[in-house]
């Protein structure tokens, strides 16, 4: 089954009230469908900062968890 008929079928499971939040939402993805937004400013220094906080480099949730005080 595909992605849009998936949809479709929740769709019919939808009372017709709430469905005027789907066509809202619908109706936004549509209009930015396909555009690339490019960032802004604000994104950009967001995106440093990030690089300047974060080195890539992860840690095993365990031992998050570990530091934290949490058991798992």
């Amino acid at each position: 089954m595909s992605n849009k008929e998936r949809a479709m079928q929740l769709l019919e499971d939808i009372p017709e009230n709430k469905l005027v939040f789907i066509v809202e939402m619908l109706e936004n993805i549509k209009a930015y469908a396909g555009e690339e937004i490019e960032p802004d400013k604000w994104d950009l220094e967001m995106i440093e900062r990030s690089k300047m906080e974060n080195d890539g480099n992860g840690i095993p949730i365990e031992k998050l968890a570990e530091e934290l005080g949490i058991t798992l």
